[in-house]
């Protein structure tokens, strides 16, 4: 007709067929029979919280287990070094006391060396030494001492918790002269001896637990 614009050139829409998806339109999914799904199943919600719960479970275990090992590489760190250090003074003294047999039995202090390990001259009176929590030579509690038989300032003191429930071990034994991992059977003699230190943990009814154990083997040469 004059006066009216020709309609422009293009392809005429298809009408949306039923359970079609059409723009803006309807979304949803459709089941069985043509009924409408919107959104997850009760099944699929539970199946995804229970992988969920055990992953989660796998991964705190993980963590927990470094934790955990963590804590022990650091206590047997600390461990060994303080059994190095009370065997270090143990070695700077002599083999046997002033006037004595290097192959004395049996070992120990005598009534007069005591009651601190800085009055044991040689190196038998540490004999079946122990101490719990860990001391020093003077018997300050390691921590807490000044090293020179005093104690440190509060400031610099550790947790009174902390060490409270390790144990210092010291024992020291002859051993054979051909094979010194040997240890001989009391009253026995030699001129070798073993002197062992251990680093023991033992909390409130839980067995004890050995952190840390060195040794060493010395001789008695006797003077030209």
């Amino acid at each position: 007709m004059p006066g009216r614009l020709p309609s422009p050139i293009g392809f005429a829409a298809e009408p949306a067929r039923a359970g079609s998806s059409a723009p803006g339109g309807d979304h949803s999914r459709r089941g069985p029979g043509g009924a409408s799904r919107r959104g997850i199943t009760l099944v699929e919600a539970l199946v995804a919280t229970t992988l969920m719960v055990m992953t989660g479970g796998a991964v705190l275990l993980a963590v927990g287990g470094s934790l955990g090992a963590s804590q022990e590489a650091l206590e047997r760190t600390i461990a060994t070094g303080l059994a190095e250090q009370l065997l270090d003074e143990i070695l700077g003294k002599r083999y046997h006391a002033v006037g004595a047999s290097p192959l004395q039995w049996p070992l120990g202090p005598n009534s007069s060396e005591g009651p601190h390990r800085a009055n044991y001259d040689d190196v038998d009176d540490l004999r079946s030494y122990a101490r719990q929590p860990p001391v020093d030579m003077y018997d300050r509690r390691l921590g807490h001492d000044n090293g020179t038989g005093g104690t440190r300032h509060p400031a610099f003191a550790v947790s009174s918790d902390f060490l409270r429930f390790w144990r210092q071990e010291v024992d020291v034994y002859y051993v054979s002269a051909s094979d010194p991992s040997v240890r001989l059977a009391p009253g026995a003699t030699s001129y070798h001896r073993a002197v062992e230190v251990r680093i023991v943990v033992q909390p409130p009814g839980r067995s004890p637990r050995t952190l840390a154990t060195v040794r060493r083997v010395i001789t008695y040469l006797p003077p030209p």
